[in-house]
């Protein structure tokens, strides 16, 4: 038996990396998937972005552990294609249970030197793409009336800002207190909201190459990237969905408006 034996889950920026690892971990415990992702650039960034390739890789991944999957590409800041594939999703699987908001971008810049567009996007993207998210999934869970989880996909700038991410760790931390809200608002029907903030992943967005542009610039920034642990290296995506399945099963039943760090200690230093 698995943990989330006859449980849903919705995953968004599901294509790969951290959103396929949370798809398919899931999935290995039970559950049936709903995921959803760009595949595409969804605003300039210096890294691969993924692809309906990637998309049709995490179906097949999650179908040979003989679980059934609804996928979509869809942009979190439509709010119509958010809506249709929650709708769609149901209708297929027939309930939802569990949702994680992992969709993001990661961008670089001083915030008096970024263009415009670029922290506006970042807003639209990492924040307001995970309101969205919670705004297409929350009423079906509301009138299924069997409680669930949801669970945000943050960052340690959520807790801890970054030089060089002013619009990044704006939007992380408004993911909190977008959380906390929540976990508050839909406490009474049992759906418990929670956050998991990781460090360094090991996936394409950890390659961005303005990384070493911006900190070769300014070494001085080189001191608010660090962990306790830095002997581990980056984090593999299966860490952190580690931490996701733990936060959608009942093992975190008494467990709401919590920020989950996976972070060898970053955001202690």
């Amino acid at each position: 038996m698995g943990l989330l034996d006859g449980k849903v889950a919705f995953i968004t920026g599901a294509a790969r990396a951290q959103g396929r690892s949370h798809a398919v971990r899931l999935a290995q415990e039970g559950a049936d998937v709903i995921v959803f992702d760009v595949c595409g650039e969804a605003t300039e960034v210096g890294y691969p972005t993924a692809t309906v390739e990637d998309l049709e890789e995490t179906v097949r991944a999650v179908e040979a552990l003989d679980r059934r999957v609804v996928s979509r590409i869809g942009d979190v800041r439509d709010q119509s294609a958010l809506d249709g594939i929650v709708t769609e999703g149901v209708a297929a699987l027939g309930r939802l249970d569990v949702v994680v908001a992992n969709a993001g971008v990661s961008t670089w810049g001083r915030f008096w030197e970024m263009p415009e567009q670029r922290w506006l996007d970042m807003i639209d993207i990492n924040l307001t793409g995970v309101w969205r998210t919670l705004r297409a999934a929350t009423p079906v869970m509301v009138e299924q009336g069997e409680g669930g989880s949801i669970i945000t996909i943050c960052s340690v700038a959520g807790i801890k800002s970054l030089p060089g991410q002013a619009h990044y760790s704006a939007a992380k931390h408004g993911v909190v207190g977008l959380t906390k809200s929540a976990a508050i608002e839909l406490g009474p029907y049992g759906i418990r909201v929670n956050s998991v903030h990781p460090w360094g992943v090991d996936t394409a967005m950890a390659q961005d190459t303005n990384v070493e542009a911006i900190l070769g610039a300014h070494p001085e920034y080189l001191g608010s990237f660090g962990s306790m642990m830095p002997q581990l290296g980056l984090a593999q995506p299966s860490d952190i969905s580690d931490a996701v399945l733990f936060l959608a099963s009942d093992a975190s039943r008494f467990i709401t408006g919590a920020q989950i760090p996976v972070d060898m200690g970053a955001t202690k230093v």
